[in-house]
């Protein structure tokens, strides 16, 4: 099973690499490991192929006008799963779990108009009698998640990482007004989404574009914060077995020093700032509940301006990173 799969410091060093950089050659990879392009190319295709690992190019939603929601859903017992399968097909989700007990459902989204947020939120969810409840917040701010990585997998060191960086060819370099999609761009990021390394002859042939075209548009929409590439990484490929979502009440004089310092924990996935008496939202990995524990118990006890948390073991993802695992 591909739970099994062993990795060494080659492959820790090489998805580190991915997540600084996701469309580094492996020539550069390689230059930066101490190994040969094959060998980091026959590492990457080992752990792409077991799908436990994947590159994804992703539009920022911030940069595009879109609004971040986090939904949550209580569901009846029979209606739960066929629920969650049913959000992770829509395009506008981008992460979809089951969490304990099996009858609430945590999925966040990006809306683009408010027409598409009244459509999912007052129709679409709210209409069947086996959803109990919706909660939905907006996102405000997210400390971690999106270009900010987890630090859970760190392996390289500072001047390594700084190296990758410096080569990045599709690399954000300032803000500005938002940005618009065309036709061609949706086609660009539906594959993208799918493969964040796919060759430009792929891209080219999906958008009709010649593959200089495909190059320019995709160093446009990444200078312009459009566009960044992630690596979605299965956490049990790491050890990490246990997986859970947390909401914090922070008053919000303390709420912006609490998500940074939550930033700085590997234990952190995501962590964002929203909306609503719970306004602090968490993503965790730990290896173990034991791990978990101490992790309630020591680090999040340390930060004194939490006056709330509430918990839930995630147990199943549905979707992660804009791709469909288990539907």
């Amino acid at each position: 099973m591909v739970e099994n799969i062993a990795l060494d410091e080659v492959d820790r060093g090489l998805l580190h690499a991915l997540q600084v950089d996701g469309r580094a050659s492996f020539s550069r990879i390689g230059e930066v490991l101490g190994v040969s392009d094959q060998r980091v190319a026959r590492r990457y295709r080992r752990l792409r192929s077991s799908g436990m690992v994947r590159v994804v190019g992703l539009p920022d939603g911030r940069r595009l006008g879109y609004e971040n929601w986090s939904i949550r859903l209580r569901c009846t017992p029979d209606a739960a799963v066929s629920i969650a399968e049913a959000l992770g097909r829509r395009s506008d989700t981008f992460w979809v779990h089951l969490l304990s007990g099996g009858t609430e459902i945590s999925c966040g989204t990006y809306q683009r108009t408010a027409d598409d947020r009244e459509s999912l939120l007052l129709h679409k969810v709210a209409r069947t009698n086996r959803v109990l409840s919706v909660i939905a917040h907006r996102t405000l701010h997210m400390f971690v998640g999106g270009r900010i990585g987890w630090t859970g997998l760190a392996a390289l060191s500072p001047d390594q990482v700084a190296h990758l960086a410096a080569g990045r060819v599709y690399a954000k370099r300032g803000d500005g007004e938002p940005v618009v999609l065309g036709p061609g761009d949706e086609a660009l990021l539906e594959v993208l989404r799918r493969d964040g390394r796919a060759a430009h002859a792929d891209l080219a042939a999906a958008t009709g574009w010649s593959e200089s075209t495909v190059r320019r548009r995709m160093e446009h929409l990444s200078a312009a914060g459009a566009l960044f590439f992630d690596l979605d990484v299965l956490p049990t490929l790491l050890g990490y077995r246990v997986e859970a979502q947390l909401w914090m009440s922070v008053p919000p004089a303390e709420l912006h020093a609490t998500g940074r310092a939550l930033a700085g924990h590997p234990e952190i996935a995501f962590a964002g700032a929203t909306t609503g008496p719970n306004n602090l939202m968490a993503s965790v990995v730990c290896r173990d509940d034991a791990a978990f524990y101490r992790y309630m118990t020591e680090s999040l006890g340390a930060l004194p301006a939490i006056r709330h948390i509430e918990t839930a073991p995630i147990i199943r993802t549905i979707k992660r990173a804009g791709a469909v695992l288990s539907v």
